[in-house]
């Protein structure tokens, strides 16, 4: 389908963007790289009058350390994220779960602010930002402010983002010597997590979990933390019999959702399983 007609605006400055979204803020979408609000536009489900398109404002791009966290901002695609040697050496969990998302077309194009801001309940780096306790930069007229990413999600395509603001950076932990893997299942026709599991593992000397951090994609209506998981790994050795214990825990209190990729029951137990897969693979790693 052809999108409905709309004003397009490039804006090549961080404040002419905030400007124009600020007088624009009932109709208006940001357009970053595309490959979330593009889809929207062509079958009709979204029909803004303005569109603000961020991709050339230079001050939102790059990856700079700082201190013992990564600055990543928002127009960094998933193709950098995932070839970044930064990011490899200091927080490999992104580049781990860059490099499942969609192909390699949507990864040149895509990124992360544009991914955290559309809040798709099954986007792939949700779930990662959840294990790494990042914070998102939103800018708008009122300035900035960083929002703890357990509280940025709402629901299904929802987030704190007021109309007016733009997701402008993330900050994520140099990870260090954590074990950190990302695993999804996806059918091939879309990529779309299924379900997607992040692990963050922290081990003392002695073998014992003193840390564990388990975000979860694509299995309710927002990306969330496995708290109970997480309690049940902590301060103990992990073992085939633990790991599928506390993979059990993974849905509890959660309100599973049912689609055309499976039911609730269906979806209940690939999560077991690939809560469990996801932490052996973090230990191998």
């Amino acid at each position: 389908m052809i999108p409905a007609s709309f004003e397009y605006y490039a804006p090549r400055s961080l404040g002419e963007a905030v400007s124009y979204l600020a007088s624009h803020r009932d109709d208006v979408k940001i357009l970053s790289g595309g490959q979330s609000l593009m889809p929207l536009l062509k079958m009709r489900l979204s029909k803004p009058a303005y569109i603000v398109d961020i991709g050339r404002i230079p001050e939102l791009d790059g990856i700079k350390e700082a201190g013992d966290q990564l600055i990543i901002g928002a127009l960094v695609t998933h193709a950098q994220i995932e070839f970044s040697e930064l990011l490899k050496r200091k927080c490999p969990l992104l580049p781990q779960t860059a490099t499942t998302i969609a192909d390699v077309q949507v990864r040149n194009r895509g990124t992360i602010g544009g991914s955290i801001a559309h809040a798709d309940p099954a986007g792939d780096l949700p779930a990662a930002i959840m294990a790494l306790d990042a914070e998102i930069q939103c800018t708008g007229p009122n300035g900035e402010r960083w929002v703890k990413c357990r509280e940025f999600f709402l629901g299904l395509l929802m987030s704190v983002l007021e109309p007016d603001e733009i997701v402008t950076a993330i900050k994520v932990p140099v990870t260090g010597a954590d074990k950190t893997a990302y695993l999804k299942a996806a059918p091939r026709s879309s990529g779309f997590a299924v379900v997607g599991v992040a692990v963050r593992l922290a081990l003392d000397a002695g073998g014992t979990c003193s840390r564990a951090a388990i975000g979860i994609t694509g299995v309710t209506d927002k990306a969330y933390r496995a708290a109970h998981v997480e309690q049940t790994l902590t301060g103990k050795k992990l073992d085939a019999k633990l790991i599928e214990a506390a993979a059990a825990e993974a849905t509890r209190n959660i309100d599973v959702i049912e689609d055309i990729n499976g039911s609730g029951e269906y979806r209940t137990q690939l999560t077991h399983v690939y809560v469990a897969r996801a932490i052996e693979a973090a230990l191998r790693g």
